[in-house]
């Protein structure tokens, strides 16, 4: 989506800003905002005052506009999902309930491919998602730090990471930490 107003600006203001570091600082920024705002609107603005050399950028982008930048990367989403389904040797339709948690979650399309994933069944919507994955986090901190109570003792906590996680080293290289 940024690489997308890059080009609206280099369109409307003839000039390129991949090179401007604060200007693209400012236009992440807004277009993480628009993001967000595309969760719950069709619309979303942004309006950054002197972008580049006194030069204002004034633009909208669509839901629509949203999703067909994006979609490789919602459709990556399902990739995760399917992954833990077969590592658990489950199908889509043994799940009963399809509980979503994290910032993603809201995004409209994403919520669309995984209710298709799972045959058009309901998602279940009626947790905060950031309040799970504060809450998860929090009783991961607990067993991490050897809390012996009763409450932290009674909890299962699986940890599922589809990814790699590693740490950033000298010139940029990632070292791998967990595979």
């Amino acid at each position: 989506m940024v690489d997308f107003f890059i080009q609206e600006f280099k369109r409307k203001a003839g000039e390129d800003i991949g090179n401007n570091k604060r200007a693209m600082r400012r236009l992440r920024t807004a277009a993480e905002k628009a993001k967000r705002a595309l969760s719950s609107s069709t619309q979303a603005s942004i309006e950054l005052d002197s972008l580049q050399n006194g030069m204002d950028f004034y633009t909208t982008i669509s839901r629509a506009k949203f999703e067909d930048l994006c979609i490789d990367l919602f459709k990556g989403t399902l990739e995760p999902v399917q992954k833990a389904l077969d590592d658990a040797g489950y199908k889509s339709e043994n799940i009963h309930d399809i509980v979503l948690v994290g910032g993603s979650t809201r995004i409209p399309k994403v919520q669309q491919l995984l209710a298709d994933m799972f045959e058009n069944r309901e998602l279940n919507k009626s947790i905060n998602p950031d309040e799970a994955v504060a809450y998860g986090a929090a009783v991961q901190g607990a067993i991490l730090s050897g809390n012996k109570s009763e409450e932290i003792q009674q909890m299962l906590l699986i940890d599922v990471i589809p990814l790699s996680l590693g740490i950033e080293t000298a010139g940029g290289v990632m070292t791998t930490l967990i595979k």
